[in-house]
């Protein structure tokens, strides 16, 4: 410090060699430098307080400004004041704040120094092709009590994740070629549908065999089947009055009944032979023509449908078989 040019820490040559008018003075002006040093010590600091009407400006911890990209998060962090109920804000809504952010639901945390933060997440949803200038939006945060912080936005940046146009070199290009699918192996494939065909076609084989084959035995084993197989041997118009097609059709009645069998028999041959019971009618109506045909001395030529009745017992036996 200096006063009138004078140093306060001057050397004492100095003070030797001036005047001693000169020495007075230097002398009052260090006293009264002295005496003022107490009062600058002791005198109390102000406090700068915000006036009533004004809004409080919180402390925010923002993330940086540059090289965001599609995805990335970014957290904000503002301090809740201690009073005024300030602990406590409503946080925020949660959803889409404009075009690429979107804000996530607020957390309040507590440092080491018992400090209450309230930390905000916003994630990059959307961008532009070219590197794009935006801000987390301004904030309003009120307490129960009313009390309100005004947080600012804060501005940044958003990049494109590649460039709009390729570097042209090498695999960089605009657009990929079709990539063509694998071809699949498919000679498997043709041996298990040769198998398959083969199995398949065995399958058939064996069921026309056996179907043959059962039809084979029942004609030789069955009685009506033994007499329709010959009855289509004897086929032509004459076949319905031909006496060896009626005797063919007694035997078969006699042999599925076990003994011979005439008009008065019947009720035993349906009682061995219950399928037959449909064909009652037509049995009794068999009996009375071959009656005729057989035991009188003129049969009249009265034409009896022969055929269609062995067809008819052949089918019942087969279904009484199966």
């Amino acid at each position: 410090m200096r006063l009138d040019g004078c140093g306060i820490g001057g050397s004492h040559s100095w003070l030797r060699g001036a005047s001693a008018a000169t020495r007075r003075v230097c002398s009052r002006a260090l006293v009264l430098a002295l005496a003022f040093v107490p009062m600058l010590i002791l005198m109390p600091v102000r406090e700068v307080t915000a006036a009533p009407g004004d809004v409080p400006q919180p402390t925010v911890d923002e993330p940086r400004a540059f090289g965001h990209l599609l995805g990335d998060i970014l957290t904000q962090r503002i301090l809740l004041p201690a009073g005024n109920d300030m602990g406590s804000v409503a946080p925020p809504s949660v959803g889409r704040t404009g075009e690429w952010l979107e804000r996530r639901p607020a957390r309040f945390e507590t440092d080491a120094d018992g400090r209450r933060w309230m930390v905000i997440d916003y994630q990059v949803v959307n961008v532009a092709p070219t590197l794009t200038r935006t801000a987390l939006p301004a904030l309003t945060l009120t307490s129960p009590s009313g009390a309100t912080l005004q947080v600012a936005e804060w501005p940044l940046s958003i990049a494109p994740m590649t460039p709009v146009e390729p570097f042209d070199t090498g695999e960089l290009q605009l657009m990929r070629p079709d990539r063509q699918a694998p071809l699949i192996p498919s000679a498997p494939l043709r041996r298990q549908a040769s198998v398959a065909l083969g199995l398949l076609l065995l399958t058939l084989l064996s069921w026309a065999g056996w179907w043959l084959w059962r039809n084979w035995r029942e004609s030789a084993r069955l009685p009506f089947a033994r007499a329709w197989r010959q009855m289509r041997r004897l086929d032509g118009p004459s076949v319905d009055t031909s006496a060896d097609a009626w005797l063919c059709l007694h035997r078969a009645l006699n042999e599925t009944a076990g003994h011979v069998v005439h008009a008065g028999s019947l009720p035993s041959l349906f009682a061995g032979a219950p399928y037959l019971q449909p064909l009652r009618a037509q049995l009794e109506q068999f009996y009375q023509h071959s009656t005729v045909r057989f035991f009188t001395p003129e049969p009249a030529a009265t034409p009896y449908p022969l055929r269609g009745l062995c067809r008819a017992l052949y089918r019942a036996e087969q279904r009484h078989q199966r």
